[in-house]
């Protein structure tokens, strides 16, 4: 499975962008804010690049949610549900509306994307999660 994440709305808040699943939109993103060379603790959205997605348990959650692997100078980034830069710490927040700063509808979108993601792991299918900056 590829996934996809084309970040198009940049403010001083929040990153907001599209998330496609093997070329078909999904549902939309919000993370922290892209800095460029310089990272904030729980304030920085991740780097822009390829990651291997897996399935693991969330102490934090305490359910099984997809993690990103390898992401430089972070640890523990999920895609999770959550609506404002406040619900994220580099993590992938997903949405099925958007807003200024926000995203709506989480849990919804969150429900129908896990299940897909899921499905995937489950038949052992590599899992990669493509992150773009053009913001």
């Amino acid at each position: 499975m590829k996934i996809e994440v084309v970040r198009h709305t940049c403010t001083t808040r929040s990153t907001i962008g599209s998330m496609y699943l093997d070329g078909r939109f999904e549902c939309y993103t919000l993370e922290d804010v892209v800095r460029q060379g310089e990272k904030v603790p729980g304030q920085t959205a991740i780097p822009e690049g390829i990651y291997t997605v897996q399935i693991t348990f969330s102490n934090r959650f305490k359910r099984d949610l997809p993690l990103l692997l390898n992401v430089p100078n972070f640890e523990g980034i999920r895609i999770h549900p959550g609506n404002t830069d406040a619900d994220t710490e580099g993590c992938i927040l997903v949405g099925r509306a958007t807003g200024v700063d926000a995203i709506y509808n989480s849990r919804d979108a969150f429900n129908t994307l896990y299940p897909k993601i899921l499905a995937a792991w489950s038949r052992k299918e590599p899992i990669e999660i493509i992150v773009s900056n053009p913001c």
